[in-house]
Formats: structure tokens, C-alpha cells, sequence
């Protein structure tokens, strides 16, 4: 059953037992139910806030600042909803990050939140609503708005607002200036949250972790020799026949030159202990790209196929498969699903229009769009996209080579010039990663780009984890905090998986070390922490700022449209304030629907 399905029950259930109680007086006069929602009143901590709201000028200096920074993010918002509004209108693709679901901070049944994530997750939700909610009221008895109840606000036993409850005669009584710091208040204190839970993880808590030794496996595929073996996500490849093994570089070096199709390996699981697996290595075709010349296709969930001979050559891994081919253009594949002739090398989907081998093509009179398969460059043999590599690793920007291709049915050669503004030979070729659109292994592990996400949260890593714009882009906090958003979604931007923290699943992918290494398994929960306090506080702050009522956005708004109008020489302002605000309030709703149901409507 869907979990979406098992929530709405759920929530139905707990509003029917909820309203039956309050018919029959069993529920508190400072609990207030309204269907799934409950609201918890309270009177307490008036005395505090007085107390704290002692220096005036400070809070109110305070506020204007918010002030400023709340109208900067809500005329970025508007023009942020509705183009993304039109696009959904011109191009209604639904995609994972547009999925109804997807809008809802609940573990578990949002793709991106994980039901380990939980309890981090509903920590940073708290501390958001605690400190929106405070800085309300610490506002409220700054500008000597009295002050009716404070409280939080549920969606049945889950926390998802809070309140300070203003008297509405004395919220009317306080200048417009007063209110407008009142209401930019909330979202203040939420991008401060952000900024402080930020800077701490980028600094000491992530300069604790480090990426621990060996090949990080975050899963196996279905039939494979690594599943087999019982090699699976949360593993932790150590050694190769008796050989350590510190990263994918030296294991890969490893296994390409250990001998035999039995090999042993020192696997490190995610319950600390290190275990000997056998794997009885054969070639297989985990993945498939459409319109492969080999005309297979891998569905989701089968098993993989067999490769079993080359040529009439029986191969069982790698290294057999490249010196079977040799240096024969064409191959003959006699795999578990029939026998295959294919040209045999790195498979191109397309080029990057500019480059040395978009123009190649284009010069030549061949469709530099479509895809090709590359064989050759500069007389070494290319059989797969891992050869395509290491071969151009050999060149320099600047350099000139011949490359041979197989392109509509045809071999074709060409000769091109890398650009010499680059250091490294770079074709401009988006290649699927395999030999000839085959993706093919002889082990079948999917590995896990620890030192990549170390990377990207300002960690020590590897200096090579990174590469392209990603690498620049971490070089300032603001880069920093742009890139650690973006995690949970990662996979949307690109990267192989999300990250949504250290959950049990990747922890055994890193080590705690330096002066916090005494803390253990403790740097962890406050890596976790202070990420989605950070992620959830900014989440807070931008959804509050969008100019929409009763949002504190659309209150911002309206006392700041109130002010406009108020200047202009007109009779009854009331009517034109209310026609500006709620025409854009509308605005918003419908692009936020838009955003939310079109791409499931229109496509």
C-alpha cells in the first residue's frame, strides 16, 4: 500500500477519535481541535519574553534588518513561482522533486527524507518553529503589542507550526512600522538559525570526518558476482587477495591484475566486523542504453546477462574481454540472451556543440547529435569509456590525433586539435559508461563517491572527488550552503545518489578523527543535526517570506503596499490595497498549484 495512503488513513482515524473526545469535554480547554489539526495554547513565558525584550533599539535595529532581507526574498519568490509556474505550463513533466508527496516534510513518505532521518529532521522542524514563532513574540512586547496565548500547532502528533497570538486591538493600535518589524521577525531569526547550524557544520563537525579506507559499496546488482558473494550497500571493500586497498584506484589496480576467476576479498560491514568473501567472477551486463548496437535491453529488476565468449574466446572477466577483442573493430558476443556482433568501444550519446569533436564531425558532413561509438585515438585501441580515459590522459590541450569511429553504420575517421586553452585533451563527448552502450562488469558493485559528498560539505577529501564547476562553486560559504541544500536532492542535479546526512547506510563510509574523535559515533549526530536545522530553518524563512496571506510574506506586503498607497492622493486607499495584495496573493496560490498538480495534470 502506498505510504501516502497509510498517512491519510491515519489521519483520518486520529481526526474522528480526536472530535469525539472534545464532544464529550475530554479534551482540555487549551487544546483546540480542528480535524487533523490541534493547536496546544499557553500563557506561559509571557514574563520571559518581557524580559528579553528589554533593549528596545537593539530588536528593533535588529528587525529592520529582516525587514529588508524579507522584501528582497519576496519579490525574488513571486518572480521565482511564476516562471517556474510557466514552465510547468509549457513543459509539464512530472518528475520525482515535483511529486505531490514530495512537498511534505514528513519522513518516509517524501522521497528525499528518510525514515532515519527522522528525528533530526523533526529536531530541525522544533527549532524552527521555536525560534519563528519567539521572534514574533519577543517583537510583539518590543512594540507593546499585548500578547493573548503562545503555542504550537499539530498535524495529529506531528509538529508542523507554532504561534504567537497578538490582541488584535492592540496589533491595530502600533504603527505600520511596528507590525512590519513584528512580522519580518520570524523569518529573521530563521536565516540566522541557518547561517549559525552552517557555519558550524562546515567547520569543526565536518573538519572531524574523514573518508575511511577502502571501496564504499552502496548496493549490488541482482545476480551479479558481488551479490553472490553477499557483497552489499553499507559494505566496505578492504583488501584483494591479501592486499589492502585504500580507494577505488588502488582496488581497481588490484582486481584488474589479480589472476583467476576465484578472488578473495576483505569485506568491512557496517556492524565494524571485517569478513573473507569469495567472488566467483563473470563478465555480466548490468545496464543498458536504448538503441545499443547489440540491441539488448536490461529492465529494472532482472537479472543480469551473461557474457560468456568472445570471438569463440570464453571469458569470465575484464581483461579477458579486452585481449579477446584485441584489436578487431567488430566482436562477437556469445552472451545468455543469443549471440551479438558488435563494433566494440566507447559508446558517445552526443557532443558538446564547440568542441574539438563537434566540429570534427560537423566538417566531415556527419550529424555530430547522434550517437557514435569511438574505437580508436591516435592508434590505441578504445574498447570502453574507461579506455576512452586513460587513453586521453596520455594528450594535452593543444595536441592533434586521429580518432576512428563508428558512426550511421559507417567507420569514419577524423583528425582534430584539442583546445589548447585547456591543459588536459578534452573531446567534448557525453559517453554512457560501458563498451558499446553495455554497461559491463565482472564484479557488479555500485560504489559510493564518499570523498565526493565529503567534498561538498567542505570536508577533507580527495582533491580529485571534484571536478567542473562543482569544484569552484564549495570555495565560499555561500557556495557551501547552496551545494548542502541541494544534497537531499542530489540525485536530481546529477549526482548518483542523494544525500540526505550520515545515515547507518553511509556511516561506515567515513571516520571520525582529530581533536573530536573522542566524541565517536557523537560527531555524526551533530553533522546530522546541524544539517537539517540548517536545511529546515532556510526552508521555513523562504516559504514565509512568500508574499501570500496569511503568510508573513503577504502581511509584509500589505503594510508595505498600505505605505505606498498612503502616499499617493487618493480618497479611500483601502480598496487599492486590497485589490494589489490579493491579486498577488492569488497569483502565488495558483502558481504554487501549478507547480504542485500541473506536471501529474497537463502532461
Amino acid at each position: 500500500m502506498n505510504p501516502l495512503l497509510w498517512v491519510l488513513a491515519g489521519v483520518l482515524l486520529y481526526s474522528v477519535v480526536a472530535v469525539s473526545l472534545q464532544s464529550r469535554g475530554l479534551i482540555p480547554d487549551s487544546v483546540r481541535i480542528q480535524g487533523p489539526l490541534t493547536t496546544i495554547h499557553t500563557k506561559r513565558g509571557r514574563a520571559f519574553l518581557n524580559w528579553l525584550a528589554r533593549p528596545k533599539r537593539f530588536w528593533r535595529a535588529w528587525s529592520n534588518v529582516g525587514v529588508g532581507v524579507a522584501l528582497v526574498v519576496m519579490v525574488g519568490s513571486f518572480f521565482l513561482f511564476l516562471q517556474a509556474a510557466i514552465q510547468t505550463v509549457q513543459s509539464p513533466q512530472p518528475t520525482a522533486i515535483n511529486q505531490p508527496r514530495n512537498f511534505l516534510v514528513i519522513p518516509g513518505v517524501n522521497d528525499f527524507l528518510p525514515l532515519s532521518m527522522a528525528p533530526e529532521i523533526v529536531f530541525g522542524l522544533l527549532v524552527g518553529l521555536v525560534v519563528h514563532e519567539g521572534g514574533h513574540g519577543l517583537l510583539c512586547r518590543v512594540e507593546d503589542i499585548d500578547i493573548e496565548s503562545m503555542g504550537v500547532v499539530l498535524l495529529t502528533i506531528l509538529p508542523i507550526g507554532a504561534f504567537v497570538e497578538p490582541n488584535e486591538e492592540s496589533q491595530r493600535k502600533t504603527n505600520r512600522g511596528a507590525r512590519t518589524r513584528m512580522f519580518a521577525a520570524g523569518v529573521t531569526n530563521n536565516f540566522v538559525v541557518t547561517i549559525i547550524a552552517f557555519a558550524l557544520l562546515f567547520g569543526p563537525v565536518v573538519g572531524a570526518i574523514g573518508v575511511a579506507p577502502g571501496v564504499a559499496v552502496a548496493g549490488s546488482y541482482d545476480g551479479s558476482p558481488a551479490s553472490q558473494a553477499g557483497i552489499g550497500g553499507g559494505d566496505r571493500i578492504v583488501g584483494v587477495a591479501g592486499q589492502s586497498v585504500e580507494n577505488q584506484s588502488t582496488f581497481d589496480t588490484a582486481w584488474d591484475t589479480s589472476e583467476g576467476e576465484s578472488v578473495q576479498l576483505s569485506v568491512a560491514g557496517s556492524d565494524g566486523d571485517t569478513r573473507e568473501v569469495s567472488v566467483e567472477r563473470s563478465l555480466v551486463v548490468v545496464g543498458t542504453i536504448g538503441g545499443n548496437p547489440a540491441n539488448l535491453t536490461l529492465q529494472q529488476g532482472q537479472d543480469p546477462i551473461e557474457i560468456r565468449a568472445v570471438n569463440g574466446t570464453a571469458v569470465s572477466t575484464q581483461a579477458e574481454f579486452r585481449e579477446a577483442v584485441g584489436n578487431d573493430t567488430f566482436a562477437r558476443l556469445d552472451t545468455s540472451r543469443g549471440e551479438r556482433v558488435v563494433p566494440v568501444g566507447a559508446y558517445v550519446t552526443g557532443t558538446q556543440e564547440g568542441r574539438p569533436m563537434y566540429d570534427a564531425m560537423e566538417q566531415n558532413g556527419d550529424d555530430p547529435n547522434e550517437s557514435f561509438i569511438i574505437t580508436n585515438i591516435g592508434g590505441e585501441r578504445i574498447t570502453s569509456a574507461d579506455d576512452l580515459s586513460r587513453v586521453l590522459d596520455g594528450y594535452s590541450g593543444g595536441d592533434t590525433v586521429d580518432v576512428d569511429a563508428y558512426v550511421d553504420g559507417q567507420m569514419r575517421s577524423y583528425t582534430l586539435t584539442f583546445d589548447s586553452d585547456l591543459d588536459e585533451a578534452f573531446l567534448g563527448v557525453n559517453l554512457f559508461s560501458g563498451t558499446s552502450g553495455l554497461s559491463v562488469t565482472d564484479l557488479g558493485i555500485q560504489s559510493y563517491p564518499a570523498s565526493t559528498y565529503l567534498a561538498l560539505l567542505g570536508g577533507d577529501a580527495d582533491a580529485n572527488a571534484l571536478s567542473g564547476p562543482l569544484s569552484s562553486t564549495i570555495d565560499t560559504f555561500r557556495g557551501l550552503a547552496f551545494v548542502a541544500l541541494i544534497l537531499p536532492l542530489a540525485s536530481v542535479f546529477g549526482l548518483p545518489y542523494n544525500f540526505p546526512g550520515f545515515t547507518p547506510e553511509v556511516m561506515n563510509f567515513f571516520v571520525v578523527e582529530g581533536p573530536l574523535s573522542f566524541l565517536g559515533g557523537g560527531v555524526f549526530l551533530a553533522a546530522n543535526l546541524l544539517f537539517w536545522t540548517a536545511w529546515i530553518n532556510l526552508q521555513l524563512g523562504l516559504f514565509n517570506c512568500i508574499p501570500g496571506y496569511p503568510l508573513d510574506g503577504g502581511r509584509i506586503m500589505r503594510t508595505s503596499v498600505e505605505a505606498i498607497v498612503s502616499r499617493l492622493p487618493i480618497s479611500d486607499p483601502y480598496p487599492v490595497v486590497r485589490t494589489i495584495t490579493t491579486s498577488i496573493g492569488v497569483t502565488m496560490l495558483a502558481a504554487l498549484v501549478l507547480m504542485v498538480f500541473g506536471p501529474q495534470l497537463l502532461a
